[in-house]
């Protein structure tokens, strides 16, 4: 009994420090996961993260403990995922590379009776190098087949098992004597705890674009409630004062009041042939400027025709 409580403390106390250490935490599933995989997973995330695993009583009560004790209260964000076959990566290195390692070590795995498949399984049309003698056995699974040079031969290509259902006896053993090994098995991430928040991994695959696109709708959409409300935000301010001047000009325009700057805004609306010369000048002088271009090359053209006819009559 004392080695049993000796071993928990041991684990507790070095749950906490890893927790104290690490600021992001990967849950893993380890589900058909070997204990080489995990040994070669643990080499390949040597001096970026630690793998720590145990019984998921084990660790509900010591994150409650943490908790109780008020040394970690954000770790309740972990508690509703330890369930299940789990375990945990404590890294403060970049995410997607960490990730990315993790779901890199795979293997591939025969097919075993009563394994739940975790994509859909075919069997390809092809020679199977095997005797006549064993045909009935395709035939009792509605494979296609037929005799050449000797051997059966698979006419079509054929899917005997569905993605999410179980293996059955008969279907691996064929893919077994064919010798396919349909699935692979490695560590897959269930969530991803970083500064005491919790998140799919999917939400690494997220570009700074989109965020930003996302960020950008967000603030017009309070800027304009805001607006609407009259309740000013940061995002609200910048238009509430742009309104509030142009309301302000309305009234100078209106009314005798004047303040610097404006006097040739009014004098522009009491008097608009006074600046319609200036503008007509300098939509001539735009207008010049093309034409006189256009000419050049014209110019420019003819020179050349010249030339060419040069060449024509004494070549």
């Amino acid at each position: 009994m004392g080695g049993k409580a000796a071993n928990k403390a041991g684990y507790f106390d070095k749950l906490k420090t890893l927790l104290e250490t690490y600021k992001s935490i990967f849950i893993v599933l380890v589900d058909n996961v070997s204990s080489q995989q995990m040994h070669e997973i643990r080499i390949a995330l040597r001096g970026e993260g630690v793998v720590l695993m145990g019984k998921n009583t084990m660790v509900r009560r010591a994150l409650k403990g943490f908790i109780a004790d008020g040394s970690l209260p954000d770790v309740d964000r972990l508690l509703p995922h330890v369930k299940g076959n789990v375990g945990f990566v404590f890294t403060n290195a970049d995410l997607k590379e960490t990730r990315d390692k993790i779901l890199s070590n795979r293997v591939a795995a025969p097919a075993r009776a009563g394994a739940i498949a975790p994509l859909d399984v075919y069997i390809p049309a092809g020679n199977t190098g095997m005797e006549p003698g064993k045909t009935s056995f395709f035939q009792a699974l509605g494979v296609p087949t037929k005799i050449a040079r000797g051997t059966i031969e698979i006419t079509t290509e054929l899917k005997i098992v569905d993605k999410g259902n179980k293996v059955g006896p008969s279907e691996a053993t064929l893919l077994n004597m064919l010798n396919i090994s349909p699935f692979t098995y490695g560590m897959g991430i269930s969530q991803i705890y970083d500064d005491g928040q919790t998140f799919e991994a999917s939400v690494l695959d997220i570009e700074e674009s989109q965020l930003l696109k996302a960020f950008g709708s967000a603030v017009n959409t309070i800027a304009c409630i805001s607006l609407a409300v009259g309740f000013p935000t940061t995002p609200s301010v910048m238009h509430s004062l742009v309104n509030s001047y142009k309301k302000v000009l309305a009234v100078a325009v209106e009314s005798e009041y004047e303040w610097e700057g404006i006097e040739e805004l009014k004098d522009r609306i009491k008097n608009p042939d006074k600046y319609a010369g200036s503008a007509l000048a300098g939509g001539a002088a735009a207008d010049a400027a093309p034409a006189k271009e256009e000419a050049a090359a014209e110019e420019e053209e003819e020179e050349d025709e010249d030339e060419d006819m040069g060449l024509d009559l004494f070549g």
